[in-house]
């Protein structure tokens, strides 16, 4: 297999990078995917000892510090894994012709807006997690003109921790939950956006791309209607549920604030690379029998 057929990935042991490890990609590509002690993306020189092991097809940022909560005191750990890291990866990623295809977020808008966010919307963090973030995309911009930046929505998936996990595990010991019903956006599973990356990162065009892009299933509901259909998917499955009790956000004060709308139009992904992500409701059932059928395989978040 030719070198410039490999593929880096930073971050392969979040929930994204284990699914993208796992998934089945084309037989010309290798994945390379270093552990965090090898490959930490604050650290410059090991950064560039890896890119300078011979050529690559392009490189995946997957990793993050994505606890938005503990951003808010962490704001230096925050800057460095979501910018600093990102800064470093874009300068050698450019220094040797190899596209990046980095990951971001929702957060960077303020949810203000009355409709799906694209790609070009003015852009508001309201909290330190957000401003990392796009801190990061900018820097990733400035770093390296081969890039690509997927924006993607309430992440979840068999791997990590994420909020279907929590809902199952809570459910084990508890009646009722009480689910913020007043912030809208589209549930998305890391194995389709995963499957998204791969297409991306293995088409033919990748190294002439730059630019933006939104990934986020189809479909939108609110945390307190994805709780309730978790534990739908659950409950016909013989799996552990529990009633859920909307509620307001001003009712449930979290240390960071959350957008009221993180709904993204995928319209450009869908356009440029053919991209079509499919209803989030049918990711979430494969996801909740994975998780019934081999907990095993991914321990509670």
């Amino acid at each position: 297999m030719a070198d410039g057929q490999r593929i880096l990935i930073i971050g392969g042991s979040g929930q994204l990078g284990r699914e993208l490890a796992a998934m089945r990609w084309p037989e010309s590509f290798a994945l390379v995917a270093p552990s965090r002690d090898a490959a930490d993306i604050t650290d410059h020189k090991a950064i560039a000892s890896i890119l300078a092991d011979g050529d690559w097809a392009a490189a995946i940022n997957a990793a993050a510090f994505t606890a938005v909560d503990a951003a808010e005191e962490a704001v230096a750990e925050a800057f460095a894994a979501n910018a600093l890291g990102p800064a470093i990866l874009a300068e050698e990623t450019r220094r040797r012709g190899v596209p990046l295809i980095h990951i971001s977020t929702d957060y960077v808008f303020d949810g203000a807006k009355p409709t799906p966010y694209c790609e070009d919307d003015a852009t508001n963090p309201l909290g330190v997690y957000g401003a990392s973030k796009l801190a990061g995309e900018a820097a990733v911009r400035a770093g390296n003109p081969r890039h690509v930046i997927v924006r993607t929505s309430w992440l979840f998936g068999r791997y990590g921790k994420n909020f279907v996990k929590t809902m199952l595990r809570v459910a084990e010991t508890r009646d009722t939950v009480r689910v913020v019903d007043d912030q809208h956006g589209a549930p998305t599973a890391a194995l389709d956006l995963a499957g998204a990356l791969i297409r991306i990162a293995t088409s033919p065009g990748i190294r002439d791309r730059a630019g933006i892009y939104h990934f986020a299933s189809r479909g939108e509901t609110t945390w307190c209607g994805f709780a309730r259909r978790i534990f739908a998917h659950s409950a016909a499955r013989g799996g552990p549920s529990a009633t859920v009790e909307a509620i307001t956000t001003a009712d449930y004060p979290t240390p960071a604030r959350r957008p009221l709308n993180s709904r993204l139009s995928t319209a450009r992904i869908e356009s440029d690379f053919g991209i079509v992500p499919r209803p989030w409701e049918d990711a979430l059932a494969d996801v909740v029998e994975t998780l019934l059928r081999e907990p095993q395989s991914a321990p509670p978040g």
